[in-house]
């Protein structure tokens, strides 16, 4: 009526179990500890693996996931905010090899834009990369307003021409190599960050491969000549006169209305 419950056991020559073989088995995977199953066990297992970092492959205008940290393996990636008009404000760009981390200063609204296909994987940045990266992202974004105060429109888009090939491109003795294919810099991605209107970068860039002052060098890259990209002597503000100012050197020396405000007069 009752199974065997040697059945499936090793039996010697006598036919009872080999004691031996049993003992080594139950050693090798002894049962789990009263009242705890085996699937507590294969999910504490699993608990207890160091975590794999996150990889990400985004498309362009993909939008990643801007508090966690990142190494871009490939593409680039833009940083950027609005004003209250709606208005595309761009912080910064960044390609391979560079490191992006959660900025800590609430910016909002503040996204990361893919500009290309990208790929990046998560990591844990130290104090120092850390601090590193908000020098970055304060220098960069110091330049790009420098940029945009620059007038007229055609002069900052060479400015921004210029800023981008030194940043990502190739600086010689020629000027600024840089290409606008392999970042997807497109006339509607140079006009918001050079906030201007599409139109009026597709006709500044016509303008400057007629004077010579953007050289088409191969299919994708571009070159701006060292001197294109300075402002010219019309172009530069005159500074604004500062007259002197003198400072009393006590109170006898306060105009009237000051006096009769109240205060004393040693």
């Amino acid at each position: 009526m009752f199974p065997d419950s040697d059945k499936g056991l090793s039996t010697g020559g006598s036919g009872t179990p080999d004691n031996k073989k049993f003992q080594a088995s139950f050693q090798q995977h002894p049962p789990p500890p009263a009242g705890v199953s085996s699937h507590a066990i294969r999910r504490d297992m699993t608990l207890a693996m160091p975590a794999r970092p996150l990889r990400l492959t985004l498309r362009a205008d993909d939008h990643l996931p801007a508090d966690l940290s990142w190494q871009i393996d490939d593409g680039y990636i833009r940083a950027n905010t609005w004003n209250e008009e709606g208005e595309s404000i761009t912080l910064g760009i960044w390609g391979p090899g560079d490191l992006i981390t959660p900025t800590g200063c609430r910016v909002t609204p503040y996204e990361l834009i893919c500009l290309t296909k990208v790929a990046v994987v998560e990591f844990e940045p130290s104090e120092s990369e850390t601090l590193e990266f908000m020098r970055d992202l304060f220098t960069q974004t110091t330049q790009l307003l420098q940029i945009h105060r620059v007038r007229p429109a055609d002069s900052r888009l060479l400015r921004l021409l210029h800023w981008i090939g030194t940043r990502f491109g190739r600086v010689s003795s020629s000027g600024t190599t840089l290409s606008l294919e392999d970042m997807n810099l497109t006339h509607r991605q140079l006009a918001e960050i050079a906030g201007m209107t599409r139109v009026t970068v597709t006709k500044s860039l016509t303008r400057f491969r007629s004077k010579g002052q953007v050289v088409k060098v191969s299919e994708a890259d571009l070159l701006v000549p060292r001197d294109a990209s300075l402002p010219t002597p019309s172009e530069t503000p005159d500074p604004l006169p500062v007259a002197p100012f003198r400072f009393p050197k006590t109170l006898r020396h306060e105009p009237p209305a000051h006096r009769n405000a109240g205060f004393d007069t040693p």
